[in-house]
């Protein structure tokens, strides 16, 4: 399981609940035309996120993939067809984005439920192997580990998203909280 990891914020004038009304619009769109190898789409309102170029509210969307192959399919659906227009009313308030591709390496692919994330990259001198087994170790229930394919911008290695604080209190990194305003 692959997911593309978009981060965005809006423009400084722009009315955020409208913001995150087409957005919503954008991602029901997209559900209602899943192009081949798409599962489905979540969006987060997020806090925390301090990689990002924005002081002001940002949002994460993550759209789970079949492979690299159906990432094509997205991109070419998400601003063609019955996407266009509200890809496009979405994008025109936007201020900047930055995005990313990422494996599922532990636990579910299910985000419906998670409104915590930390972001981080593996220590250094360790190797991938070393860390995944002490992933392993640290059991983190409810939770997934993602491990980033590709950057497409100032993203981080690694990704846990978990149900709750408490999981992911141990792992050290940048802490996001994550509100969902949109599952399909």
């Amino acid at each position: 399981m692959l997911a593309y990891v978009f981060w965005h914020w809006p423009r400084f004038d722009v009315d955020l609940t409208l913001y995150q009304k087409n957005l919503r619009a954008f991602h029901k769109t997209l559900a209602a035309n899943t192009p081949p190898g798409f599962h489905h789409s979540t969006a987060f309102s997020i806090k925390g996120a301090n990689w990002l170029d924005s002081t002001g509210p940002a949002f994460e969307e993550w759209y789970l993939l079949d492979n690299s192959a159906a990432l094509d399919q997205l991109n070419d659906a998400a601003v063609t067809g019955a996407c266009e227009q509200p890809h496009n009313v979405v994008a025109k308030d936007a201020a900047g984005g930055t995005a990313g591709l990422y494996r599922l390496r532990r636990g579910a692919a299910d985000l419906s439920k998670k409104r915590f994330a930390v972001w981080f990259s593996k220590p250094d001198g360790m190797s991938y192997k070393d860390f995944l087994a002490r992933v392993d170790e640290e059991q983190l229930p409810r939770a997934a580990l993602w491990q980033r394919q590709m950057t497409l911008g100032p993203t981080r290695e690694f990704c846990v998203l978990s149900e709750d604080e408490e999981t992911i209190s141990r792992v050290l990194g940048e802490k996001v909280s994550l509100e969902v305003i949109w599952t399909g």
